[in-house]
């Protein structure tokens, strides 16, 4: 094992590649977690076994010699049941991922994998660990989602939350529309939060994130021996939620074959796990949520119009960010708020960046609004984001009208002037901020350039090629109090500076 320092969230990583295991080191210490290294399934399951464990999260590559990813998992639910465990593999078959699911991963990652996804796979793995949350944990944990506060008190927003105070009381279901990224998950949390099931368990399963197979597996259970891998029993999410509420997210994806099934438990609030005869009884409330056109989808026939019917009780619809402006700049500043780093000043919205805030449509809505805050805490250059905006505005204005089938209208020579001269002003703020981000990977792994690449999810030729583009050195020195080395071809520690 390879020791590291405890802080308060620990990830225990069982990974047989050296270079692999290096990245996911360097990567969950810049995401501010510690780690722990170990090199196959025997010393992940010999420190799990050594005493009381710190560990907060396991991250375990399925293909390793002597003791395999199965087996390791195996062994951890054997020695704790609760603890959030998710596969890392390159063969995403759905076999693998079935497989993963039923001997009790939380979660599965496919190699390669983006670097956000790794951040929200762990996030979501230690905010919900699903089905061992006592209900408390489950009811107050806000999720990544959460924290956009109240999503804005813009008229619109106020006549959603005086709905969410009418209706919380009430157990029927409820259909959540909305775009990708207006916060659907948020205002199916706060219903909870405002019902007499408040106390207990709140679960989530997206629909679209899982194979129809493994998806019917999560929400009914299935006893011993229902298939191959199916080694004890287990409870579904229907099951576990009993008495609380459970939010099936991205709705209109569910297999249609599927949804009669679902139907079936909201007529009759009963079912069977897979493999068994027991009638399961349940009270759970439902809430889901979808950016489709669910009457389309009817009309389609990719979506059961009696479930439709059935879900459709209380229809909530989250407006786009385009259609509350009155929302942006207070969003922006909690959600800069929110990301700002330790000791870091927070950085100043200039006139202009609120200008091109509030003239940008946001086709991303809040998400997309919370990665430029991000941006913003990382690069602080108002201007260069204000530049970035502005330039997409101009593209998507662009766009629209090239599309359109009114009457064509000529731009100005002083429009098409200005126009030019903000694509000039995005093209080299694009620049500066790849370079900076460049910089800053290399500064963040002592210039240790495959690891900055992998940092920065590029392909390590392209980063050669971008580093010579920007004339930026392959070497640096790099000052230790042992003295100073010359950093960039050698080994780097993987520290986040």
């Amino acid at each position: 094992m390879e020791a590291r320092e405890y802080t308060d969230k620990v990830i225990l990583v069982g990974e047989d590649e050296a270079e692999v295991r290096s990245y996911l080191d360097m990567a969950l210490r810049c995401l501010g977690y510690s780690v722990e290294l170990a090199r196959d399934g025997d010393e992940v399951v010999s420190y799990l076994e050594s005493g009381p464990s710190k560990i907060s999260a396991v991250l375990l590559d399925l293909l390793m010699p002597q003791r395999d990813g199965f087996e390791t998992l195996k062994a951890i639910r054997s020695i704790d049941a609760k603890l959030p465990v998710i596969m890392l593999s390159g063969a995403s078959s759905v076999r693998n991922v079935v497989t993963a699911m039923r001997f009790g991963a939380t979660d599965f990652l496919c190699k390669p994998f983006e670097h956000e996804d790794l951040k929200k796979t762990i996030t979501s793995a230690l905010d919900q660990k699903p089905y061992t949350q006592s209900p408390a944990e489950s009811s107050g944990s806000t999720g990544a989602g959460e924290n956009w506060m109240a999503l804005g008190d813009s008229p619109a927003m106020k006549a959603i939350w005086s709905q969410v105070a009418n209706i919380g009381w009430s157990d029927e279901p409820v259909l959540i529309q909305g775009e990708t990224g207006t916060g659907k998950e948020v205002l199916a949390r706060k219903l909870h939060a405002n019902s007499s099931r408040a106390d207990k368990v709140f679960l989530k399963l997206n629909c679209a994130a899982l194979p129809a197979e493994l998806l019917e597996s999560e929400l009914f259970g299935y006893e011993r021996g229902a298939f191959t891998g199916a080694h004890q029993r287990k409870a579904g999410m229907f099951e576990v939620a009993n008495g609380g509420t459970l939010m099936l997210d991205e709705i209109g994806d569910m297999d249609i074959r599927l949804q009669a099934k679902l139907l079936h438990v909201l007529q009759d609030h009963q079912f069977h796990r897979i493999g068994g005869k027991e009638v399961i009884r349940v009270d759970v409330r439902i809430m889901a949520a979808t950016h489709q056109n669910l009457e389309k989808a009817i009309g389609d026939k990719t979506f059961r119009e009696d479930l439709y019917y059935r879900l459709n009780v209380i229809n909530l619809r989250l407006p786009p960010l385009r259609e509350r402006k009155e929302d942006i700049l207070q969003l922006a500043e909690t959600l800069l708020r929110k990301h700002l780093p330790p000791g870091k000043p927070i950085p100043t919205i200039t006139p202009n960046l609120k200008r091109a805030l509030m003239a940008y449509r946001w086709p991303g809505n809040i998400r997309e609004l919370e990665n430029a805050m991000r941006n913003l805490n990382v690069f602080r250059d108002p201007e260069s984001l204000a530049s970035h905006l502005l330039g997409k505005t101009t593209t998507l204005t662009a766009t629209k009208t090239d599309n359109t089938t009114a009457s064509p209208v000529r731009s100005s020579p002083a429009s098409e002037i200005e126009r030019k001269i903000i694509l000039a002003e995005v093209t080299d703020a694009q620049k500066r901020a790849e370079a900076e981000a460049i910089l800053g990977a290399l500064d963040s792994t002592r210039w240790n350039r495959k690891q900055a690449a992998a940092l920065l999810e590029v392909d390590y030729k392209v980063f050669l090629y971008k580093m010579k583009k920007f004339n930026i050195p392959g070497k640096i020195a790099v000052h230790s109090g042992a003295g100073t080395e010359t950093a960039g071809n050698s080994v780097a520690s993987g520290e986040c500076q």
